[in-house]
């Protein structure tokens, strides 16, 4: 690896994490230190946190279950345990390289189970469309039956609607998506004799043939319960955290539910397990309706070095020895 590879790499690395790490920085730096280690010392119920644990690893399982119906459609049966433990895998890599970790997994699947690598890339993007139009329907279902919760949301937070007004009212968005287009088309119609030209469109018709894999899925009923399954996991990993705390115990499930699904839309920034973007989120949801600034911080850092840092991370590490021994064959 030359120094310029060294360099693009670290800094897609470190710039993401710098930049969760500067709105962490920003959203803790005014607050009151000792009202937040009182929260953490006495106002928190462990063992509550400790049980919505539980949900996690019952969805984050059931995704790994879903991925192995999704490559069975193949035609290629792989064992569901490499693909369970590769999702717990897939987090704990996140947390330290932003969307690195779903390439890893495909990685490992694809040398243990010996499934190509690029097909396995179409199922992993079925697998996220689902998220995003879960995600999606979540937020428009929020939306519609929360109007003045977003009102007041935007309204104390302009500058994500100024963003998206100067980036959809800026001409070089469109250039570039033309530019963009006509680049492509100039690369597979002029230049397909080209043997990198002909390794691409290979990979492109490997990935096409795996997102083709839902179509051909003789289980669809059961990819949709499992879908669903997993959101209301989620869900519930998030929503049992509130009866951890005296503030949080009576807002909800309403409140609940819109904190939640604004906790998803930050998490698909690719900043390093939605590290300050998740607790901007949540910490702004809870403010608005009616909790302590103080309060809602030491929820959000609570939960998520409980959730994300600890359990995500040790059962990831734990995960990906578990495959290393299992397959130690291989």
């Amino acid at each position: 690896m030359n120094f310029k590879q060294f360099l693009r790499k670290t800094i897609r690395i470190v710039l993401p994490l710098a930049l969760g790490c500067i709105l962490l920085w920003y959203l803790y730096r005014d607050q009151n230190l000792s009202e937040m280690m009182t929260v953490i010392k006495t106002g928190v119920r462990y063992d509550i946190l400790c049980g919505s644990l539980l949900f996690g690893l019952f969805a984050n399982a059931v995704r790994g279950f879903r991925w192995a119906l999704l490559i069975d459609s193949l035609g290629k049966k792989v064992r569901w345990l490499n693909c369970v433990l590769a999702v717990y895998g897939n987090y704990a890599i996140n947390m330290a390289l932003p969307r690195v970790g779903e390439i890893w997994r495909c990685g490992i699947i694809s040398k243990y189970e010996k499934v190509p690598f690029a097909k396995l890339l179409g199922t992993l993007f079925i697998d996220r469309v689902m998220d995003t139009l879960v995600v999606g329907l979540l937020t428009l279902c929020t939306a519609l039956f929360n109007i003045a919760f977003f009102k007041r949301y935007f309204a104390d937070h302009p500058e994500f609607l100024d963003g998206i007004n100067r980036l959809l009212t800026s001409v070089w968005i469109y250039v570039a998506i033309a530019v963009l287009v006509v680049v492509i088309w100039l690369i597979f119609t002029k230049l397909s004799h080209l043997p990198f030209v002909a390794k691409i469109k290979e990979v492109l018709l490997n990935v096409w043939e795996g997102i083709k894999s839902l179509w051909k899925m003789k289980h669809k009923p059961r990819f949709i319960l499992q879908t669903l399954l997993i959101w209301a996991a989620y869900f519930l990993y998030f929503y049992v955290t509130f009866y951890a705390f005296d503030f949080t115990r009576d807002l909800g499930m309403r409140i609940a539910l819109i904190a939640f699904t604004m906790s998803s839309i930050a998490v698909a920034i690719p900043i390093q397990g939605g590290i300050g973007v998740w607790h901007f989120a949540v910490i702004s949801t809870l403010v608005i309706f009616g909790v302590h600034e103080s309060d809602a911080s030491a929820f959000a850092l609570i939960v998520y070095t409980i959730q994300s840092v600890l359990c995500l991370v040790i059962v990831g590490i734990l995960s990906i020895f578990a495959l290393s021994i299992i397959n130690r064959k291989e």
